[in-house]
């Protein structure tokens, strides 16, 4: 190692000396997020199996929009942070979620009016 990066390691060893670094988190709570995250990906899947009209794209983001949170929630410890953080990433998500969600309705109702372009040499 060079004596620039010993120099930089000991300031930065100084600087968080008495600090922990990693936020620990108990084995069970993330295993009962993953078990969370895997019966949401189950019922994404499962609503496609039902039509209940435009409100399929609806329930797909909702859920997508729940698993997005408790991604960063717990696996991204946004949790144990600023609690105005996680308001701001979980309103962000949902605006999201609502702007994709009236954009394909949207891009629905235009299709009863398109008319495919006509290819060259084409009666």
């Amino acid at each position: 190692m060079s004596e620039h990066h010993a120099i930089i390691d000991d300031a930065h060893q100084e600087h968080h000396a008495g600090e922990v670094l990693a936020h620990p988190v108990s084995l069970r709570l993330l295993l009962t997020v993953f078990g969370a995250l895997m019966i949401l990906t189950f019922l994404t899947v499962a609503a496609t199996w039902v039509d209940i009209g435009v409100w399929n794209i609806w329930l797909a983001l909702l859920i997508a929009v729940i698993k997005a949170s408790l991604v960063a929630l717990y696996f991204m410890h946004l949790r144990w942070d600023s609690p105005f953080n996680a308001i701001a990433l979980i309103g962000s998500l949902f605006f999201v979620a609502l702007f994709i969600g009236s954009v394909v309705l949207d891009a629905k109702e235009y299709h009863v009016n398109y008319t495919p372009p006509i290819r060259a040499g084409t009666p």
